[in-house]
């Protein structure tokens, strides 16, 4: 079946339904496409801590706000997976298992994966001790010990940021010398805080509803470890950054990418005219659930002037 809009905007994150918001606003025909429920990695925060105006904010229930904020505008969410799109002709083309949407204009926000450690507990625990965001995280692990997973630049500088807020912080790498660039890699070494287990990975992540112990393994001579919370702690913090993986893969050799995010300029055009990206899934230094928003809000201002000159 062939349904017909002004906007589609491919997932249905912070930054799809600011998206949504202001191209409904804007009385623009808008449908949202999403393969699961609404939210993006939102919904798995058990608390949203620095987003504005909302401090005590759970994942599950701002991305509510947001969808119905959306829909009471005329937003249509609709679950269903995107297989295929076609971008070449004035009218975009998106393709379904069972659909086929004709828009004027595409929003992608199909967000980012943090790669897993697939150790056993990890899925368990999530949100629940074990965490892939430092910056929406940390203060939640005040004085309490954390274990970092990683060695890049992203790995020990939210480590470092984590000795701000923790009582101590182990960072475990599977080698034996950072992969981090040199200056960052100084800096952590001499940070009192910061405490690194070489040659080892994560085996298993335990507890009884929250992280209590991390089980370690030395690649090198096959030694297990397990670290416990503190008896007064009652909980330690796993925070793995071990690589981000877009979503993008369904618009590879389409849309100019870098490193597998989508490539915008700051009006979040990308290099096919009337396609947008926004969120996580595109290039950009910060991605946190105020920036995704901010994406979304001007990729749908781009898109209502775009079609107001083009239809």
């Amino acid at each position: 079946m062939i349904r017909e809009c002004d906007v589609l905007i491919i997932g249905a994150g912070p930054a799809g339904c600011s998206a949504a918001i202001y191209a409904a606003r804007g009385k623009l025909d808008t449908i949202v496409l999403d393969k699961g429920n609404p939210g993006g990695q939102i919904v798995i925060t058990a608390e949203v801590a620095n987003y504005p105006g909302c401090p005590d904010d759970t994942g599950p229930d701002l991305m509510k706000r947001m969808v119905k904020q959306a829909e009471d505008f005329g937003a249509k969410f609709i679950c269903d997976e995107v297989i295929g799109v076609d971008f070449s002709g004035k009218i975009k083309i998106v393709k379904t298992p069972e659909n086929e949407y004709h828009a004027k204009a595409v929003i992608i926000a199909t967000g980012a994966n943090p790669r897993k450690l697939g150790c056993p507990g990890e899925l368990e625990f999530t949100g629940k001790g074990v965490s892939y965001c430092a910056t929406c995280d940390a203060d939640f692990f005040r004085d309490l010990e954390v274990f970092v997973i990683g060695g890049g630049d992203t790995a020990v500088e939210e480590g470092m940021y984590l000795t701000k807020f923790a009582r101590k912080v182990y960072l475990v790498h599977r080698r034996d010398e950072l992969r981090a660039a040199k200056s960052i890699q100084e800096k952590a070494l001499k940070n009192e805080k910061m405490e690194f287990i070489w040659n080892t990975v994560v085996e298993e992540i335990k507890g009884d509803g929250v992280v209590q112990s991390i089980v370690l393994r030395n690649v090198k001579t096959g030694e297990i470890t397990e670290y416990h919370a503190d008896e007064d702690d009652g909980i330690i913090g796993v925070f793995p950054f071990i690589g981000v993986i877009p979503n993008s893969k369904l618009f590879e050799g389409i849309i100019n990418m870098e490193d597998g995010y989508i490539k915008t300029n700051d009006k979040m055009e990308t290099n096919i005219p009337g396609v947008y990206a926004a969120g996580d899934v595109r290039v950009k230094t910060l991605r946190q659930v105020v920036t995704a928003t901010s994406d979304g809000a001007i990729a749908s201002f781009e898109a209502e002037k775009y079609i107001s000159d083009n239809f």
